[in-house]
């Protein structure tokens, strides 16, 4: 079976309060994988190890076939830049950039072709066309996180991290978005690490 993300054994410690404890599992490339748990259950702590973010105390984190504990801060983000996109429930979109300019942001960055007009096509395609030039301020919650969507598929990321991403919005607009992510993972083939504290979701 072909994997993007292994864990063996990982455990992360904070001084006494052990917040993940010896967690093992596969996720298959290109698939949906859900992380489900009450707040607090360390949920967003064990994100931060798959992408990353953070290290393990114990055990190991394999991301496309690197182990994540064997490169420095450096290394890492150089990992996370080629292969993982982000979204977050709180949209971390920049406030001073319109959302043409945040999904931008990546593509220069990356330095990739044409980032104007990738950006561009990709606003459009999460019903976004007519408000490229709104800042974040300017749209709603939902359309936040279409534009937060759009920047992390920007650099077609092989893996993406969704934390709480229904979290600050509606029902139904919450339903929007989850399928937003959905059709996306299937167009692109980006395998979705979905943080979720939501059992309907």
């Amino acid at each position: 079976m072909d994997h993007i993300l292994k864990l063996e054994n990982v455990v992360k410690q904070y001084h006494k309060n052990r917040a993940v404890d010896g967690v093992s599992f596969n996720v298959q490339k290109g698939s949906i994988f859900g992380l489900l748990g009450p707040n607090g259950a360390g949920k967003t702590t064990l994100l931060g190890l798959l992408a990353g973010l953070d290290t393990p105390s114990h055990g190991e984190v394999i991301l496309d076939g690197r182990s994540l504990s064997a490169f420095d801060e450096d290394g890492r983000a150089q990992i996370r830049a080629e292969l993982v996109g982000f979204v977050f429930q709180n949209f971390q979109l920049l406030l001073g950039m319109t959302a043409l300019e945040n999904v931008m942001l990546p593509l220069e960055l990356a330095q990739a072709p044409h980032p104007r007009r990738t950006a561009g096509e990709l606003l459009e395609r999460v019903g976004l066309g007519e408000r490229l030039h709104h800042y974040p301020n300017q749209l709603s919650g939902g359309e936040q996180q279409r534009c937060a969507i759009a920047r992390a598929f920007a650099t077609r990321p092989r893996c993406l991290f969704a934390d709480e991403p229904t979290g600050n919005l509606d029902q139904r607009t919450g339903e929007r978005i989850v399928e937003l992510l959905f059709r996306l993972n299937r167009e692109h083939g980006t395998t979705l690490v979905l943080v979720t504290h939501d059992l309907d979701l």
